[in-house]
Parts: C-alpha cells; sequence; structure tokens
C-alpha cells in the first residue's frame, strides 16, 4: 500500500496512519511526503504554514521514531506556545521573526515521545490576540472551505491545514477560544482542555495568567482523545496540575455517556445577537441530544460579561506587554509601535496604564467565575451552546494592523461571545462540527463540562461523532490543483 493517492490520505486520521505505520503496511517517510505533497498543493493559496523543515523530518524519520500512538504521523506545531529547538518561533510578531527556539518545549518533548513527525509551523496571529489570523507580519490566513473567509484564530493556521487535509491533527493554543474559534470555522473537532492539564514549560508556568492552555485540533474525536493521552499531566516545577485521570481520553471515546443533563444557552452572557443559522445549529444538536436519550432545558450560567471580559483583557494585554517588552530587552533597546501591528500596540500602551491592584483584581473575578461555573456544574453535566455567533467570517473585519481598538474588540465579542468563559473558569470546552450554513461553511456547537471533565466531553462526542459523522465532509481542492 502507498499513499501516492490524495484521497487515500485524505481518508485516514492520525491513529489510522500510525496503524498501518506499526503493521508495516506504510513506511513514515510516505506519510510525510504525502503531507508535504499537500502542503505545496495548499499552503500558496492557503498560507497555513509560516516556515517547513523536511529536511529535519526525513533525518528524524532515518534516525527512528519512538514507538507512541502516532509513530510516523506528519504533525505542525503552531508558532506561539509550542517550542522546537533549532526552529524559528515567531509568535506571528515581526519583532520575532529572527527568533529561534534554544529548546523543546515539555509538550513538544511528549509529541515526539507519542512517534509524531514535526516538519513545519503554522500560522497565528501576532500574539494569539486576534479570532482571526491576518496580520501584516505573516500575512493572511485563508479557510479552505472558502478562501474569501477567515480560518478563525489564533491557531487558524493549524485549523486551516488540518481542514486542507495537509495533516490529520495539529498543535494548537486556546486563551480565549483560540482551538475552538478555528476548529468551528474550519468544520474540525477542537478541545480546550482543563487549566493545568497540559504542561506550559520549562520556561513559564501558564499562560496569560492561567486562560491559555494547549492541546490539538484534528478531524478525529479519537486522535484529540489519544493525543491528550500522550501529553497530559504536570511536569516536575509546574506550578498546578488538573485533577487527576481515571483510565485513558481513548477510552472515554466509546463508552458512550450515560444519561446526561444538558443546559442549553442559546443567548451569551453578553446579549450579543446570534446568527439564525448558529442558534439553530445548537437547537438541532439540543434535539439530537435528547434523541440519544439526554435530558435538555434552557439555561445558562450567572455573571457579569463586562466585568468578565475587562478581567480577561487586563491578564492577556499585562502579560502580551512583558513578553514583548522582554524580547525588545534582549535585542538591546526598549519596545517601540514600529515592533507591532497598530492593535497589539495599542494593547500594549493599554497595558501600561493597568495598575497591580487591577491585575489581582482580575485573578480574583475569575476565580470567582470559576466558583460560579463549579456551581452551575452540580446542576448539569454539560453546557451547551453555539461556538460562535456567527458564520465563519470574511477576511479583513480582524486584520491586526487596523488602526482602532476599541472597534477592533468589538467585532471579537460579537463573533465570539460565548468561547472565553471557559478560559477565565478552567473548564474543559470543546467545539464539534454538527452544522453547515446554507453557503456551505462549517458552523461548531460548543460544549462544556466541569472543571477536570475531558473524559465526560470525549464520551459525548465520540456518540455525538457516532451519531453525525463528519470526517467525510472535505473542501475542494483549491483552483488549479
Amino acid at each position: 500500500m502507498t499513499v501516492s493517492s490524495i484521497a487515500e490520505y485524505d481518508s485516514m486520521d492520525g491513529l489510522g496512519m500510525a496503524e498501518l505505520v506499526r503493521t508495516r503496511q506504510l513506511h513514515p517517510g510516505e506519510l510525510l511526503e504525502a503531507a508535504l505533497e499537500r502542503a505545496a498543493r495548499w499552503n500558496p493559496h492557503l498560507n497555513a504554514l509560516s516556515v517547513s523543515f523536511p529536511d529535519r523530518a526525513r533525518g528524524e524519520i532515518v534516525e527512528g521514531l519512538p514507538a507512541g500512538p502516532f509513530q510516523g504521523v506528519p504533525f505542525l506545531l503552531k508558532s506561539l506556545s509550542a517550542m522546537l529547538s533549532g526552529a524559528p518561533a515567531t509568535l506571528g510578531s515581526r519583532l520575532f521573526a529572527d527568533y529561534v527556539a534554544d529548546h523543546d518545549s515539555t509538550l513538544v518533548e511528549r509529541y515526539k515521545q507519542a512517534g509524531l513527525v514535526i516538519f513545519g509551523m503554522t500560522t497565528t496571529p501576532e500574539m494569539g490576540l486576534s479570532v482571526s489570523t491576518e496580520t501584516s507580519f505573516s500575512g493572511t490566513t485563508r479557510n479552505p472551505w472558502s478562501l474569501a473567509h477567515s480560518p478563525g484564530g489564533s491557531s487558524g493556521g493549524s485549523a486551516a491545514a488540518v481542514a486542507a487535509g495537509i495533516v490529520p491533527l495539529a498543535h494548537g493554543s486556546d486563551g480565549g477560544g483560540s482551538i475552538r474559534i478555528p476548529a468551528s470555522a474550519c468544520g474540525l473537532f477542537g478541545l480546550k482542555p482543563t487549566r493545568g492539564r497540559t504542561p506550559s514549560g520549562p520556561m513559564a508556568g501558564e499562560g496569560w495568567g492561567s486562560l491559555a492552555t494547549s492541546h490539538v485540533i484534528s478531524r478525529s474525536v479519537r486522535d484529540s482523545a489519544a493525543a491528550l493521552d500522550a501529553t497530559h499531566g504536570a511536569a516536575p516545577g509546574d506550578p498546578y496540575c488538573a485533577p487527576p485521570v481515571a483510565g485513558s481520553y481513548l477510552s472515554a471515546v466509546g463508552d458512550f455517556p450515560k444519561r446526561l443533563k444538558v443546559a442549553l444557552q442559546l443567548t451569551p452572557t453578553s446579549g450579543v445577537a446570534v446568527a439564525p443559522e448558529c442558534h439553530s445549529a445548537a437547537l438541532e444538536t439540543a434535539k439530537l441530544l435528547e434523541e440519544l436519550g439526554h435530558v435538555v432545558e434552557e439555561a445558562k450560567p450567572e455573571g457579569s460579561s463586562e466585568e468578565l471580559q475587562r478581567a480577561s483583557w487586563v491578564l492577556v494585554a499585562s502579560n502580551v506587554r512583558l513578553t514583548l517588552s522582554r524580547r525588545a530587552q534582549a535585542l538591546g533597546r526598549g519596545l517601540v509601535a514600529a515592533d507591532v501591528d497598530r492593535i497589539t500596540w495599542a494593547a500594549v500602551e493599554e497595558a501600561g496604564s493597568m495598575s497591580a491592584e487591577a491585575y489581582a483584581a482580575a485573578v480574583q473575578t475569575i476565580h470567582r467565575h470559576g466558583r460560579r461555573m463549579a456551581a452551575f456544574h452540580r446542576r448539569y453535566d454539560v453546557l451547551l451552546s453555539p461556538t460562535l455567533a456567527t458564520p465563519p467570517v470574511k477576511l479583513g473585519i480582524h486584520h491586526m494592523d487596523g488602526t482602532d481598538l476599541a472597534t477592533w474588540r468589538d467585532a471579537m465579542r460579537t463573533y465570539s461571545p460565548f468561547t472565553s468563559l471557559f478560559n477565565m473558569s478552567g473548564q474543559p470546552a470543546m467545539s464539534v462540527p454538527l452544522a453547515w450554513s446554507e453557503g456551505g461553511l462549517p458552523i461548531g456547537v460548543m460544549f462544556a463540562a466541569g472543571f477536570g471533565e475531558e473524559a465526560t466531553l470525549f464520551r459525548l462526542a465520540g456518540q455525538l461523532e457516532a451519531a453525525r459523522p463528519w470526517m467525510h465532509r472535505r473542501p475542494s481542492l483549491p483552483p488549479g490543483t
């Protein structure tokens, strides 16, 4: 068997590829060459990969790969929240254009031990600040389902690469929805783990004041589960860890859940309008859940959206300012406006006026929110909502070099008013590709479970994937290929 046929490569998820490697029906080199062929076809249209290093990947295959669950599977890292020794780590910013990592992140070490073959980095908006992947440094990343639309952000390059079939799964990070937003926009499965479930080290203990965490975006649920099995757990010196895991996440995917009590949230706490197609997607999913034996009733968490969003912004902006300032210091100078796009600079300036008391108050606010959500999940096993308030947006709306921070932030809130609540509470949440718009664009539906309850989400996701499969859905090849 070979993977010379593109359709053959596209039909497999990561675990399927690894099984063929394990049984010697495929060689990892064949899979890598198929991925590189797909990248050559798609990337000129998508701008999903910021850099590739195929010779390095070929060399690692020759040296021999660990016999992990994803042995031989091609893989990409987001150019943010993951360091690969000797590879660029730009964070989507020209200030980091020449930065090369001198170590592997703990998470990357675990990806390697899982047998994944890393051959490139994917695009991201500067510092991960946007719900779309459009910057003056890395350019515009496009959605494989429609080149006029955004693939989402900030893991937009990773999602575009997976949706196009370049790789079956790719690394992403999520500080306000940055795994779930692009998963929704690109018709993929994306789960944000519980706070502390995956490591941020060795150079950091947490991302964005505990808001951000890393995992993968994938076509199949089981790939996501197996990837979390391979990477979860605190490393020595980590400041905290998630609750212990009973059994494997992969086994949970095939173990459909007991009767769940599901809260259906159709409107965000901010009161932002939800597009009819996204509203309908959540309602249709609620009906499906009832058909599967679950109990659904309308309910939504309490809390002030304005207070929560302000707290989140204090944590994000202040951490972004610190990262950029330290990079400028390493270059032997101060940080100036020309170093970054205009939206990023506006965030840097606003962070400069924030007080230490504001940061402490922001931490207290998200902790209160976490306790409210814990009480909510004593009544409901799962919270269901739209992932996004609209189908995928057209490019240009969220470009990082815009001139008005307030307008840009309003556009963010109206597009993604649901996702960041679970970064603040630290709960696991997932976007599941259960709907498509009349125009053929993907629409995700989001589920959140109690703190530490990824297994509940994987059980439910496995059940939904069996009831309404999506793996057969593929965007058309780009023009001229």
